[in-house]
């Protein structure tokens, strides 16, 4: 199986935070799974994980912010996505993580974020066979094979 996470989930797997997006990333590496992302998305996650409210959460060292993304390239596959025409018309910069899952043939794009469950963001998906599960949803569907 082949999941691109969204930068939001991916920030929810570091070392210090508990809950269903770090609980992901351990179900991944154990059934073998790969993530699928691309130096925009790594390069988003450390943008994040440095924000002050981000920061106030997690208290993350430069150091501790750079081996959770190591970890998370250990896991993956990293592409260069092409760019395209936009998809995710309410929020335009999302269309890098839609753009990373096609390049990388990802079997799940992982997201909570409700701009990417609009009508032309699902069709978009569905034409490469992309399906759109939030991280609760997923981990379920890996635990019962159902992906």
């Amino acid at each position: 199986m082949r999941i691109t996470p969204d930068t939001t989930v991916l920030v929810r797997t570091n070392v210090r935070a508990f809950g269903p997006a770090r609980e992901l990333l351990k179900v991944v590496q154990q059934v073998g799974a790969r993530l699928v992302v691309s130096p925009f998305i790594l390069n988003e996650v450390r943008r994040v994980l440095s924000y002050p409210r981000i920061q106030a959460m997690y208290h993350l060292s430069d150091g501790e912010i750079g081996e959770h993304l190591q970890y998370i390239e250990s896991l993956s596959d990293v592409v260069v996505p092409m760019e395209g025409p936009p998809v995710v018309l309410k929020d335009p910069n999302d269309d890098p993580i839609v753009y990373t899952a096609l390049a990388g043939q990802a079997d799940v794009l992982c997201t909570g974020d409700k701009h990417f469950y609009e009508p032309n963001v699902l069709s978009f998906c569905s034409r490469y066979r992309i399906r759109l599960m939030g991280e609760v949803e997923l981990l379920r569907a890996i635990r019962q094979s159902t992906v």
